[in-house]
């Protein structure tokens, strides 16, 4: 079992950027494909980004491609979401989720197993 924890998140403005990071313990984070979702209370929990075993191949959504960057230090058992020129429509809660996977390059489909509680990210002036 892995636990997940958020931080990072807070009230930036328009055109703004922002690193969330995902702490991992209780497992090596290296077993793990990870993903970060996003959601808001009108809103369908969104898949956002993800990132393979070792940082090989990544995926990031349609709606924050060329703003939005997912990496990983699995020596710091971290994952980041590096987001910028951040809009209004960014704001959610984001949350880190965990996929068990033997393929170490493969990225989707993403089913998570563990997920954090999540951390909020407002984009407002």
């Amino acid at each position: 079992q892995v636990q997940l924890v958020e931080s990072g998140g807070g009230l930036v403005q328009p055109g703004g950027s922002l690193r969330l990071s995902c702490a991992a313990s209780g497992r090596t984070l290296s077993r793990y494909v990870m993903g970060w979702f996003r959601q808001t209370p009108e809103k369908e929990r969104e898949f956002v980004a993800a990132i393979s075993r070792y940082g090989s191949n990544t995926y990031v959504g349609d709606s924050v491609k060329g703003r939005f960057i997912i990496s990983r230090d699995n020596a710091k058992s971290e994952v980041y979401l590096q987001m910028y020129s951040l809009k209004p429509e960014d704001t959610a809660v984001y949350y880190c989720a965990a996929d068990r996977r033997i393929d170490v390059t493969s990225v989707l489909p993403f089913e998570a197993d563990y997920w954090g509680k999540g951390t909020l990210v407002t984009v407002s002036s």
